[in-house]
């Protein structure tokens, strides 16, 4: 009974102290892609990605439902660090959805125009707001708007200690007509609180605290729950071990218990079982705090990253090669910093066609087989083997009709058309293509059904193409698994090297990006295309990933287009256009939803990108 009475009361107590409104709620992942264009196209930082901000406890003044209830001392400020847009994961402030709906606008608006300075807080977000309003004055009206919201929602000054009211009437102010205020008056009394938080303004983040999210690598092979992936990020701190292994636990011998009690069987936890309740507890804890203690952990069956031995590896191909990696925070590009070492499969065994794609590449080399050389007529020739007779007819309807003419294209020749294409097709051989496609297939069977079908229709065609694999471990160990070459025909035995790939590693773009361009220079053609088979973004180990390894490969890419080829990404990532655009440009990649329709759609576009 009491526990029920408490329940009540707690629910009840929750709800009058709510200053929200959950009908009118807009969460960040249902506009998060728009929100990336915005603050894209207004100028901000392509490499930057949208995020949700960290859950923060504010010490400004509540009310005293509020206090009662415990609640209304955490906020989600929006921020910028040299990485993520961080904005809130939920905005209901306002009865209007659509004012919560703008205000995810204004925030990403605004953070288009921040510009990192050493200024005071106020004085950095009044600047922004006259920024963003002098470039896009047509955001005037919905500033307004929610100015005019946010302030009915404060305490106001007539309520406050003298001090705390000063602060306050500096802050409308501030927010009312932006740069006239240039510092907040000081609070003076000992129990005096801070402002209320600003949710027209961005809020420097911490720099002493990480962010991290209970959730599975990428690279893993593992799939990641739907409620884990809109989970607001927790901040973390590092800390020492405690040395009290027990804490305040007292010691005691269990048999020097006598006494009866009931049999209850129960099912004990061990180490090696996960915590059921483990995210829950996360929800009401401010700062994860991390330490090392040194210990084993619980046995538990992991994926084992380490290379295997020499005579069970791939063979290695000549010596590694020394490449270059951008380092976005310098802006510098540190010479000789990976090794790329090429490598053929060690047990690949020549095979034919698998039947199951035998009908669909006999369809494709039908349909790829317009575009292979052919003989064709050339019409106003000054000489040739045939009369052209249109020009002919033309030629004398001129002369009757008085128009001098001198004689010339009046013949046809035939001549041999060419095309003059080399493609190199790179494909993601991370461990992450070890996950499931949905269906019976993995996303590497997928793959390696793509380099087939895909192999066979361009021997339909006669153009120069190449195939090659990679993956990676750390900067000193990135893999390039050679199946075809440009001077090998497309055989038994390349099938055999295709048939044989298998996912490992991670995905250290960069470097397999240089190398293939390394390799389209040497190809004499005038056309010459870089395909690309993704199916995530770029990572490895040692610190190459998030904005890293990001702008590595962004740059990477635009090395590869100075040197007058074309990089195109064919992505199965469905948060792919998240980012792609930052790495290939708007026209650069092509996101294919279902991983199965994969082998059918990549001859399509090699045809729509070399037709």
């Amino acid at each position: 009974m009491e526990e029920w009475v408490g329940s009540l009361w707690d629910r009840w107590i929750t709800r009058a102290a709510l200053r929200e409104f959950p009908a009118a709620a807009v969460e960040l992942r249902q506009i998060e892609k728009m929100l990336g264009v915005v603050f894209r196209g207004m100028g901000g930082d392509a490499g930057l990605r949208v995020a949700a901000a960290l859950v923060e406890r504010h010490q400004a003044r509540r009310g005293w439902l509020e206090r009662i209830a415990g609640s209304g001392d955490r906020v989600q400020h929006a921020g910028m660090d040299g990485e993520i847009l961080r904005l809130p994961a939920r905005i209901a402030l306002f009865e209007d959805a659509g004012l919560n709906r703008d205000l995810y606008i204004w925030l990403a608006a605004l953070a288009a125009h921040d510009v990192p300075t050493d200024e005071d807080w106020i004085v950095r977000n009044q600047r922004a707001t006259l920024v963003t309003l002098h470039h896009f004055p047509g955001l005037q009206p919905r500033y307004e708007r929610l100015l005019t919201a946010c302030l009915a929602m404060r305490r106001m000054p007539e309520q406050m200690p003298a001090d705390e009211a000063a602060q306050e009437r500096a802050l409308r102010a501030a927010l009312a007509v932006p740069g006239s205020v240039a510092a907040l008056p000081p609070l003076s009394g000992i129990k005096a609180h801070p402002l209320q938080p600003v949710p027209l303004w961005l809020y420097p983040l911490p720099a002493h605290a990480q962010t991290t999210r209970s959730v599975q690598h990428q690279e893993a092979g593992g799939t990641v729950a739907p409620e884990e992936k809109q989970a607001a990020p927790y901040r973390a701190e590092r800390t020492e071990a405690p040395e009290d292994e027990h804490g305040l636990l007292m010691v005691f011998r269990a048999e020097s218990l006598f006494s009866w009690v009931e049999y209850v069987r129960v099912n004990r936890s061990v180490d090696d079982e996960p915590d059921p309740d483990a995210a829950q507890a996360a929800k009401t804890i401010d700062t994860l705090s991390v330490a090392q203690d040194n210990e084993r952990v619980a046995a538990k069956v992991r994926f084992d990253l380490d290379l295997p031995a020499a005579s069970e590896d791939d063979l290695p191909l000549g010596a590694g090669l020394r490449l270059p990696e951008w380092d976005y925070r310098s802006s510098h590009l540190r010479p000789d910093h990976c090794c790329v070492q090429l490598m053929v499969a060690r047990a690949a065994e020549p095979c034919a066609l698998p039947p199951h794609l035998r009908r669909t590449a006999r369809r494709l080399r039908n349909q790829l087989a317009v575009l292979a050389p052919q003989r064709c007529w050339l019409k106003g020739q000054p000489e040739g083997s045939e009369l052209d007779l249109d020009a002919c007819v033309r030629a004398e309807a001129e002369r009757m009709a008085g128009i001098s003419q001198d004689g010339a294209g009046l013949y046809m020749a035939q001549v041999q058309q060419e095309r003059d294409l080399a493609c190199l097709i790179l494909a993601d051989l991370s461990l992450s293509t070890d996950a499931w496609a949905g269906g019976e297939n993995k996303v590497i069977d997928v793959i390696r059904d793509s380099l087939m079908l895909l192999a066979e229709a361009l021997q339909a065609t006669g153009d120069a193409f190449a195939m090659y694999g990679f993956s990676s471990l750390k900067r000193s160990n990135v893999r390039m698994h050679e199946l075809k070459r440009f001077d090998t025909a497309y055989d038994a035995a390349t099938r055999g090297r295709v048939a044989a790939i298998a996912p490992g590693y991670y995905t250290r773009m960069g470097a397999a990006i240089r190398q293939a361009t390394r390799l389209l220079e040497e190809q004499p053609n005038a056309q010459r295309l870089l395909l690309i088979l993704s199916d995530g973004k770029p990572h490895d180990l040692d610190l190459y990933e998030g904005r890293y390894g990001i702008e590595d490969t962004r740059k990477s890419v635009m090395e590869a287009l100075d040197a007058g080829i074309k990089p195109f990404c064919v992505t199965i990532d469905k948060e792919g256009a998240a980012y792609l655009p930052h790495l290939f440009g708007p026209g650069g990649y092509t996101v294919v939803r279902k991983p199965a329709d994969l082998p059918l759609q990549l001859p399509r576009l090699y045809t729509q990108l070399t037709a």
